[in-house]
């Protein structure tokens, strides 16, 4: 069978090309599966309570975050070029939540408010964050420049400030109630004790390590923030 180089008037599909749509329906399929975990939280809350978020969105955001080992995959076959280290930190933190806290001993935890504090702080943050990776290679894509030859409108400035900002409120409130998490999942009379005798103690380790390990990836998201930044700054004085 020919293939399309084989074809006149045909332009072969590159590589680095699928790798770029690929990423852009990833990102774009993230943003909607975040979105719906922030709808359902907000909507849960507002017209029942926080007591039914559980009901509303708890299995939902078990698989949406599940998804995210995606990025360490992402991150190990060089598709992307984030660190490896952070990556993987970050999403082993959640999967622990999801599965090695909140969902073995739902009620210990879910009853919580801080249950709906972390999925707020976690929805905010991935919507913001994969729409705008999904916008800026959609740009990508395009090559700068739309099929009329008129240059395609960046990423906005204040688009970027803001996935490079939110995370200094939406961090801690996202880490402090995960650690309320698991604590009430390792202290609550009948929760990890129940599922085996030295469980709790796992968790209270796990709660050493929660400050170094925020404190490296918040340190990163800082330098990240301020490079970022930098570089704003240094466009809008050239364009002046």
């Amino acid at each position: 069978m020919a293939t399309d180089k084989n074809i006149p008037g045909t332009t072969p599909v590159r590589p680095s090309q699928v790798k770029l749509l690929y990423l852009i329906v990833y990102n774009f399929a993230s943003t909607v599966l975040w979105l719906t975990v922030l709808g359902r939280t907000v909507g849960a809350t507002v017209l029942r309570g926080p007591e039914f978020v559980p009901l509303a969105v708890g299995s939902f955001v078990r698989w949406t975050q599940t998804l995210a080992l995606l990025e360490v995959a992402h991150s190990l076959l060089g598709v992307v070029r984030a660190p490896v280290f952070t990556t993987a930190m970050q999403v082993a933190s959640r999967l622990l939540l999801v599965w090695a806290v909140v969902y073995p001993f739902p009620n210990a935890t879910t009853t919580s408010i801080f249950y709906t504090s972390m999925l707020l702080a976690w929805s905010l943050t991935e919507v913001i964050r994969y729409s705008y990776f999904a916008l800026s290679l959609a740009r990508s894509a395009g090559g700068g420049s739309s099929g009329a030859g008129v240059a395609n409108p960046p990423v906005p400035d204040w688009f970027t400030i803001l996935r490079y900002s939110t995370f200094l409120v939406l961090y801690p409130v996202g880490i402090s109630s995960e650690v309320r998490l698991v604590y009430l999942a390792a202290a609550t009379p009948g929760a990890a004790e129940r599922l085996h005798p030295y469980y709790p103690y796992a968790l209270y380790a796990i709660l050493a390590v929660y400050v170094p390990g925020s404190y490296i990836l918040y340190t990163h998201m800082l330098a990240q923030r301020r490079k970022v930044l930098r570089r704003l700054k240094a466009e809008s004085s050239k364009a002046q």
